[in-house]
């Protein structure tokens, strides 16, 4: 009898420790799950591969002009080109961050950034992606709400971003239809500026509210225009001409700094669209982007604009 029981009180003590065993394994794999799931890193597919970035970055240095981006996914950004910082619009949002250079290494490494995002054609990108995952992009690859999508992906809001160009969409469409209503389907309109001393066309994707313009609200652009900004999507001119590609409106991306005395001109004043006080100047540093901050702003301004003619 006590033979029995010592046999069985050895099979208990063997199944306890056994379960024990199995709760220090099941534990310790649980934690490793965990640990696994609760991973601070995403790989994000970028132009030149896989990349591992953090999935919830906290320090953004952007030396590319998608601050906007980011900011309009709530990113925090803690440097930026100079673009970037001198838009009046940023400035809220950019108070606690830096103005950053390609050039100055130093200063970004001393913000201590979590992501460094460029163009491919920023300088030092070797040494950069020796601070912190850098992630390039190149201008113009794809549309302006594409490339929302993909900071969305590499941020981890895709969902976010994807939101953002659906609602954008639509009130795109609804403000197309207002505007056309007012001014015409066949209504044309020519973007100018000013840069450094020289005047330039621009086309449908080169920031300056172009994106929403013909993109966002299909208003026509001159042909003229379209043929002369096909191949670098800007066009240098002389004021002499410029009568020639002006559309029924213009819109004048305008910074009070650059030399502005094409607008004194009796060339510039003959215009049909300048006779017709349909002349539209917004403040070049607040157009300057099409991220959605701008864009939105941008869709808001025109969409006032036209439906007040």
């Amino acid at each position: 009898m006590m033979k029995k029981f010592a046999v069985l009180l050895m099979a208990m003590l063997v199944l306890l420790l056994a379960a024990c065993s199995d709760g220090q394994d099941s534990n310790k794999k649980e934690s490793t799950d965990k640990k696994d799931k609760s991973s601070d890193k995403i790989t994000y597919q970028s132009e030149n591969g896989p990349v591992e970035v953090p999935a919830d970055p906290k320090r953004v240095v952007v030396l590319a002009a998608f601050a906007g981006n980011l900011m309009a996914l709530d990113v925090p950004v803690v440097g930026a080109d100079s673009w970037s910082m001198a838009n009046p619009r940023f400035k809220d949002s950019l108070k606690d961050a830096k103005e950053v250079s390609e050039e100055n290494l130093e200063q970004i490494a001393e913000l201590n950034p979590d992501l460094i995002i460029g163009y491919s054609t920023t300088k030092n990108l070797d040494k950069l992606k020796k601070i912190a995952p850098t992630i390039t992009y190149t201008y113009g690859k794809v549309d302006y709400l594409q490339q929302h999508v993909e900071i969305g992906k590499l941020v981890n809001k895709e969902k976010e971003a994807e939101d953002w160009v659906a609602d954008y969409k639509k009130r795109a469409a609804d403000s197309e239809k207002k505007i056309k209503d007012k001014i015409g389907e066949d209504a044309s309109v020519s973007v100018i500026e000013s840069f450094d001393k020289q005047l330039y066309l621009y086309g449908d994707h080169w920031g300056r509210g172009t994106e929403v313009l013909y993109q966002g609200l299909h208003l026509k652009m001159p042909e003229k225009v379209a043929k002369s900004v096909a191949k670098d999507g800007y066009y240098a001119l002389s004021t002499e001409v410029l009568p020639e590609y002006a559309g029924d409106y213009l819109i004048v991306s305008k910074d009070k700094a650059s030399d502005n005395s094409f607008q004194n001109t009796d060339t510039y004043k003959n215009i049909p669209a300048v006779k017709n006080n349909h002349v539209l100047e917004v403040d070049q540093k607040e157009f300057y982007f099409n991220d959605p901050l701008t864009v939105d702003y941008a869709l808001k301004t025109f969409t006032d604009y036209f439906t007040k003619q």
